[in-house]
This record gives C-alpha cells, sequence and structure tokens, in this order.
C-alpha cells in the first residue's frame, strides 16, 4: 500500500513541475486581466472541476480578489443573471468539452465578458471561447485507470493559489486586510486586535505603592481581583516595578514568611512593558520570548494605562 501510495505523490509532482514552464505571458495577462476588472471574478465548472472552483473562489475572496462560483447547469438556468457586466469568467474544465459549461458560454460572450479558461485542451470548445488560456494539462493521471481526476485537479489547484497570491501581492493585499475578511477566526483576532481592545483599565489594575506592607498587598489588592500579579507604583502613576504569582513563591522560599515586608523590598524593577497600540499578536510574542504572562502597559512618560496577562489573551482568542 505504501508504494502505491507512493506512486500517486511521485505522478502529483512530476506535473505540477510542468507549472513551472506555464508561468508565462499568458498566465501574466489573466493577472493582470483580473487585476484591472472592477467586479468580480467568476469561477465555474462542473463536477470535480467545479469543486476545485469554489476553492479557488474562496482563495481569491480571502485574498483580496472579489470572487464568487456559479454552477454552470444552474446558470443555464437563471443564475447567468448573478452575472455583471464588469465581472470577469473563470472557467474550468479540463477536458474543455464539458457539455453544461459549453452552454453557458455564448451568453457570457454575448453579456460581453472575457473569459479566462484553465484547461487541459488548447483545442476545446472552452478554448475557442475563451481570451485566456491557462494550461492545467497533465501527461497521467495518478488514477491507474485513468479515469478519477487527480494530478490535473492538483494542477488547477495550485494555478488557482498561484493566480490569487500573485493578485495578493500585486493589489499590496496586507495583514490587516485579511484579518478584516476573517474577523472570527483566532488568525484574525491575532492581526486586528491591539493590546488597547484587551487590556485591563482603570481601577481593575491592580497597583499598589512602594511602601505598601506585601501582606496587605496580597490580600487587599492580588486576591480580590484575581490577577496575577501587582504593578507598583509611585503617586504619578509611573512604574516602578511589578510583582508576580512567581516572585510570591520566592519571597517565602527567601524570607519563609512575609513578615514586615514593603512591596520595594521585593518588587521586580524594569518589567517588560508595552504601548497600548501595538497588536495583542505581539504582546503574545513577547510574553512567549520572555517566559511571562503579565505586561505592563505604559504610556511615552511610563505611565501605567493598562495591565494584559496571558489570560486575557486566551479568553480574547488571540493564544
Amino acid at each position: 500500500m505504501k508504494k502505491i501510495a507512493k506512486k500517486v505523490l511521485d505522478i502529483e509532482i512530476k506535473e505540477l513541475k510542468k507549472l513551472y514552464k506555464r508561468i508565462n505571458d499568458d498566465f501574466i495577462r489573466a493577472v493582470e486581466m483580473i487585476n484591472n476588472i472592477d467586479g468580480s471574478v467568476v469561477v465555474t465548472g462542473m463536477g470535480k472541476s467545479g469543486l476545485i472552483g469554489k476553492k479557488i473562489s474562496a482563495t481569491l475572496a480571502s485574498t483580496g480578489t472579489p470572487s464568487f462560483f456559479v454552477h454552470p447547469a444552474e446558470a443555464s438556468h437563471g443564475d447567468l443573471g448573478m452575472i455583471r457586466k464588469k465581472d470577469i469568467v473563470l472557467a474550468i474544465s479540463n477536458s474543455g468539452n464539458t457539455e453544461e459549461l459549453i452552454g453557458i458560454l455564448p451568453s457570457i460572450k454575448r453579456m460581453g465578458l472575457s473569459i479566462i479558461a484553465m484547461t487541459g485542451n488548447k483545442n476545446s470548445e472552452l478554448a475557442n471561447h475563451s481570451d485566456v488560456i491557462l494550461d492545467i494539462s497533465v501527461g497521467e493521471e495518478a488514477c491507474p485507470l485513468d479515469l478519477a481526476p487527480t494530478a490535473s485537479t492538483t494542477n488547477t489547484l495550485v494555478l488557482g493559489d498561484m493566480l490569487a497570491i500573485t493578485l495578493l501581492k500585486v493589489k499590496g493585499f496586507k495583514e490587516e486586510d485579511f484579518a478584516l475578511y476573517h474577523p472570527g477566526g483566532t488568525l484574525g483576532k491575532k492581526l486586528l486586535l491591539k493590546v488597547e481592545d484587551i487590556m485591563l483599565t482603570g481601577s481593575d489594575i491592580p497597583l499598589v505603592k512602594p511602601d505598601m506592607k506585601l501582606k496587605n498587598a496580597i490580600i487587599n489588592v492580588m486576591i480580590p481581583k484575581n490577577e496575577g500579579g501587582l504593578v507598583i507604583v509611585n503617586d504619578r502613576d509611573i512604574l516602578l516595578g511589578i510583582y508576580t504569582d512567581g516572585d510570591f513563591k520566592r519571597t517565602l522560599e527567601k524570607y519563609g514568611e512575609l513578615k514586615n515586608l514593603q512591596m520595594k523590598d521585593v518588587m521586580t524593577e524594569n518589567p517588560k512593558t508595552i504601548k497600548k497600540d501595538r497588536m495583542a499578536e505581539y504582546a503574545l510574542k513577547v510574553m512567549e520570548d520572555n517566559n511571562i504572562s503579565i505586561l505592563v502597559v505604559v504610556d511615552d512618560s511610563k505611565k501605567v494605562v493598562g495591565h494584559i496577562q496571558m489570560k486575557d489573551l486566551l479568553k480574547a482568542g488571540v493564544v
């Protein structure tokens, strides 16, 4: 069985490598045509080509190129009305002679739309109706019966990714744009959320003064606020240090008891800080790189304006 699986992989890799030579003038023209439209890329295809087409359309849409999929059979029964004159059609058919797809091409041309074909047959009906032809042909399918589309659908999928990512770069599509289209996902949250969107502020910040007794600070501030640390500030709320759960354990190991210790005796000076306008993802990186779970948010004068913990990032879905 391993031998069979490796044979499939070998065939698909061999056929994929042929795409290098197909990054040609036709490919560049297709990118330019799509980049210059004011409408959407309408992807269409039957069967396995249609399934691949749906993925290509989704990738285009999520990377800055408006796109939607239209089933060719449904298109011939009214769904052609979804297509506008400012759109462009990306039609997929390995044979290039798929009946349902060929049937809607004359209507698409009468609407004045350009057609980009993904086909393995440059002499097909689809090719003849198209303005640009992107070659997805393969020497052999991975299916030993040469019936199930395998290598050809892989080539189509990868060629679609090549189009989408090239367009992404040409359009100057950035992480912030990607996050805008993915607000519900973890990645979107990492890219959209800033520290100021998550941090604790005002009376929720566990602030204490340096001369406060450690015991009182833990009982009256740290425990009631259910926070993993204390932020030590002066009378102007300028950051002096922090004191964490880990520091408490080290205090007990060193002194045996809290005695009459004050915050200034046990606090960690010059802790890691962050500005409120930094991305939440950056806060996560600082915490992970420094093996800490708390960051104090300060302004340019080192005045404490917020407090953020790993649990806040977890709750917000950044982690």
